[in-house]
């Protein structure tokens, strides 16, 4: 589906145009054209296609969808896949992707399986005439610092959870549930790093070396040097919410132990009470002739006393040593 096809000429909007018209724009010196698709149908890709020329094995990526972050040359344009990655209502995270195609004098885009639309980007790129007028390369730049600025809120959202999970990590009752979250967070960080790291190390190069001709002109190193620090900087923060993940589970799991040998203690305690108690027991139990305490007038009483003295005995000093 078309969201927009615009032209622009020294960073301001000259025309909104219908797809047909595209190959006229683009023959005009010092005008892009910039297209926004979201999740296009295959005749739709093929005359983006025809009019872009673009290189089949990309389209056939953006037909396939679902591929890893990157960048790669077809000649004078640029490949990209971004992964653009949200925030459920339920906490899960959706993840979907964006296709960018940057040319000398155009930029499509192609939005899929995700609801957050980038109309805002074209209108912050509207309101700064003199960055826009740089071309295709600083809209490939602002498309991606939106999508990594949406990072960064997944990231709060990430970290605010293993504050919840942390807050209820001493709650005797929740050990199990504690895990289980943990591990489903765990999954969440992994989600989001596999979508951070190679961008990361495919953007990294156009602020230095050998960079594509398409964005040397517009001499934007500084730009995506400030977009790969921000990279860094999720990364960062996403390895110390996975550390602090490892180290909840480990003191999670040291709880439980501790509750299951508290549990051990109250257990060999009792059994200790009524084993003594058993003893006694089973010592007078023995049908001998000769024992002379049974013969005694006081003998059950003092046998009953024997017992629940021992047993007593025994029932405060596990308690002094907070067994019981």
């Amino acid at each position: 589906m078309l969201i927009n096809c615009v032209a622009y000429e020294n960073g301001l909007k000259i025309a909104e145009m219908p797809i047909d018209q595209i190959s006229d724009y683009l023959a005009k010196p010092g005008v892009f054209v910039w297209v926004a698709l979201f999740e296009p149908s295959i005749e739709e890709l093929a005359v983006m296609q025809a009019e872009f020329q673009l290189h089949d094995l990309a389209i056939l990526d953006v037909v396939h969808g679902h591929q890893r972050p990157k960048t790669e040359e077809y000649g004078d344009v640029i490949f990209s896949v971004v992964q653009m990655v949200t925030t459920q209502a339920n906490k899960s995270l959706k993840v979907g992707e964006l296709d960018i195609f940057t040319g000398s004098n155009f930029i499509l885009s192609i939005r899929s399986r995700s609801d957050k639309a980038l109309l805002g980007v074209r209108a912050r790129c509207e309101q700064d005439p003199h960055l826009l007028a740089l071309g295709p390369a600083y809209v490939l730049y602002a498309l991606v610092d939106y999508v990594v600025d949406e990072y960064f809120d997944v990231q709060e959202d990430l970290q605010s959870e293993l504050e919840e999970i942390e807050a209820d990590i001493f709650m005797k009752s929740k050990g199990r549930q504690n895990i289980e979250r943990l591990y489903y967070l765990k999954q969440k960080v992994s989600i989001l790093k596999h979508a951070c790291v190679p961008l990361r190390e495919k953007f990294s190069h156009f602020n230095g070396g050998r960079i594509p001709v398409v964005l040397a002109q517009a001499h934007l190193n500084e730009y995506f040097r400030d977009l790969n620090d921000h990279l860094a900087r999720i990364i960062d923060l996403l390895e110390s919410i996975e550390d602090s993940i490892s180290m909840t589970v480990q003191v999670n799991l040291s709880l439980v132990t501790i509750d299951e040998t508290e549990i051990t203690k109250r257990l060999a305690a009792w059994a200790g009470i009524f084993g003594l108690a058993t003893s006694f027991a089973g010592i007078w139990g023995m049908n001998f002739d000769k024992m002379p305490e049974l013969q005694w007038q006081f003998g059950y009483p003092m046998a009953l006393l024997t017992i629940f003295g021992g047993c007593a005995l025994l029932f405060w000093r596990f308690k002094k040593i907070k067994w019981l």
